[in-house]
């Protein structure tokens, strides 16, 4: 029988710390004791490719021997796609070695030693954030929105007030207070003015340094009023956090973290004062050790625990949030027809690609039972005040999106009526996020913050049918009550019963002409199930007449020429007499019909 690995003597554990500023690499062996430490450059997973990410480790990796284990803490970390992320790209640079990837307010915590009490990792560097555990495993969050949004009581919101104070007292006194002297004389600027383009033209971290300024000034107005808002602000995110996890239980620690609290003594002891006038009994206390050795901690982890059990330890997803296995999708199998596309002349490859895609109505026809299906639930959702939802990836994300967009335009619709919702966010409508569409939680997540609910119809789209993001949402919006669609184009897929959406739509279109190019095929087919979808759904609304879009919204020349044919039409008014109706209706189509008595 196999025994469980134990860390020996010889055995080395390589923790990595990635953050905004900077990244701390710790070398360490089994007994804690350190071996090597060196600093890189800032790494934020959010702000990183996927061949970014690898040169930096990979450049980390060359300083060092073959560790037993390994762990790291990165910024930007938060979803298990993004873990997946960093553990695929160490496994590159550190192939057969056990990984454990977290965030860096965890190796912080972990850095802290045993934990005995539930905890809270106060934190204020370059920006601020407060992360807590407790004993159960529960953890909460407060702040971590980034310099636009949050960052409170952080070195970046202490130089940016400082910096408009300055410049607020210059514009009242017209004399320059003693903290602009100092930010002159520290930035090497000549006038007040000369901070205008300094400003424009800095990152985050150049304005946190100005923090700096502000502490030295201690006989400033204006920096003490700073300060002491500062406090405060980081005081109140920490109790709120406590809070999240133990309501009144004062038997709390709080651990300050971060280059304002740990350099900056008499401010953290404000920060202290001001959490025990709430936790009289708390223990507050700098972080002693570095968060990097936390991230070692979590490398020893990996070792102290055999394989079996690390497996077991992992997550067990619900059917909130398992992926469904696409096995035997369509949409990765090769197509005969098109075995030689490089080597066909274009007119014969223009021929081919048209004829596959001329198959497609007849597969969709094929599922129109279910198609009719899915638009009376819909209309039935519109009559009752609720709300069509398209959710998915990629090329089906955006094809979503567009279908959604063109319903205000077209038939009147409230923006609110048809929702899209793609993995990743804005940011995936123009380009790739990695790892998003792998991301069930996430799916989960929009679906609850959308507020879906019993009254809503929520259409999964995923080509092949798995995609984790869109069962995510297909099987929390199933949670709430709202009737569920997915959209796929693998006929021959399976999926668990506890995972099973209320109908789903599979039209057999075949393998694509390039293999697993969804955006040709399937994208087709998904744009013409989507214009069924909300076209038949408006029409049974009553916003079409014969064929004509009587409910259209006139933002432009071209749709106001169309508004004016289409009252000329069911009534035969001439345009001059149409035109003046649509004005005197606001052009509102309907009105202006109903004013000429159509």
């Amino acid at each position: 029988m196999a025994t469980k690995p134990r860390p020996t003597g010889n055995q080395l554990f390589l923790g990595i710390e990635c953050g905004g500023t900077r990244t701390v690499a710790l070398l360490a062996d089994a007994a804690g004791r350190p071996v090597k430490r060196i600093e890189a450059g800032p790494a934020n997973l959010r702000l990183l490719s996927a061949a970014q990410l690898f040169r930096h480790f990979k450049s980390l990796a060359g300083e060092f021997p073959r560790p037993a284990a390994l762990g790291i803490g990165m910024a930007g970390m938060r979803t298990n796609a993004d873990r997946r992320r960093i553990t695929i790209a160490a496994a590159r640079i550190w192939p057969g070695i056990s990984c454990a990837a977290t965030n860096d307010l965890e190796t912080a915590l972990a850095a802290a030693g045993e934990q005995k009490l539930t905890r809270i990792l106060v934190l204020s560097g370059t920006g601020s954030c407060c992360y807590g555990k407790n004993l159960n495993g529960k953890t909460a969050k407060v702040g971590g929105w980034g310099h636009i949004l949050g960052d409170q009581g952080s070195g970046y919101e202490i130089g940016l007030l400082a910096l408009k104070a300055v410049a607020a007292r210059f514009d009242c006194d017209g004399k320059l207070p003693e903290l602009g002297r100092r930010f002159l004389r520290a930035l090497q600027l000549n006038e007040p003015s000369d901070f205008i383009a300094w400003a424009q033209g800095v990152d985050k971290s150049s304005v946190a340094a100005l923090a700096k300024e502000v502490f030295a000034a201690r006989n400033d107005l204006i920096a003490a009023e700073i300060l002491g808002q500062a406090a405060e602000s980081l005081a109140q995110d920490a109790i709120a956090c406590a809070r999240h996890l133990d309501g009144k239980d004062t038997r709390t620690e709080f651990i300050l973290a971060g280059s304002i609290l740990l350099k900056q003594p008499g401010f953290a002891k404000r920060v202290a004062t001001r959490i025990k006038q709430v936790y009289p009994k708390a223990v507050v206390s700098p972080l002693a050790r570095e968060s990097a050795w936390g991230a070692v901690e979590l490398a020893k982890q990996q070792v102290k625990v055999s394989k079996p059990e690390v497996e077991s330890r992992k997550p067990v997803r619900d059917a909130e949030t398992k992926a469904i296995p696409a096995a035997l999708s369509m949409t990765e199998l090769r197509n005969p027809r098109s075995m030689h596309l490089d080597k066909l002349p274009v007119a014969k490859a223009i021929q081919l690609m048209l004829s596959e895609d001329a198959k497609i109505p007849a597969a969709i026809l094929a599922e129109r039972k279910k198609i009719e299906r899915a638009i009376g639930w819909i209309v039935a959702s519109f009559k009752h005040g609720g709300r069509l939802f398209y959710i998915g990836a990629g090329t089906s994300g955006r094809l979503g999106i567009l279908d959604a967009s063109e319903c205000p335009p077209t038939f009147r619709t409230p923006p609110e009526l048809v929702q899209g919702i793609i993995a990743g966010g804005q940011p995936a409508i123009w380009q790739a996020v990695e790892g998003a569409e792998d991301d069930a939680p996430a799916g989960a997540r929009a679906i609850g913050f959308r507020g879906v609910s019993r009254r809503d119809v929520v259409v999964g789209i995923a080509a092949s049918g798995g995609t984790p993001f869109v069962h995510g949402a297909l099987n929390e919006a199933k949670r709430r009550g709202a009737k569920t669609v997915l959209l796929c184009f693998n006929p021959f897929l399976k999926i668990p019963r506890a995972s099973q959406p209320d109908l789903v739509i599979a039209p057999n279109v075949g393998p694509e002409i390039l293999t697993g190019s969804t955006r040709l095929k399937a994208g087709t087919a998904t744009k013409l199930v989507l214009n069924l979808f909300t076209t038949l759904a408006m029409v049974r609304l009553g916003k079409v007449r014969g064929n004509l879009m009587v409910d259209l919204n006139p933002s432009n020349t071209k749709l106001r020429g169309r508004a004016v044919r289409i009252v000329r039409e069911l009534t035969g008014a001439n345009e001059a007499t149409a035109q003046a109706a649509l004005e005197k209706s606001g052009w509102v189509v309907k009105t202006a019909l109903r004013k000429l008595k159509h």
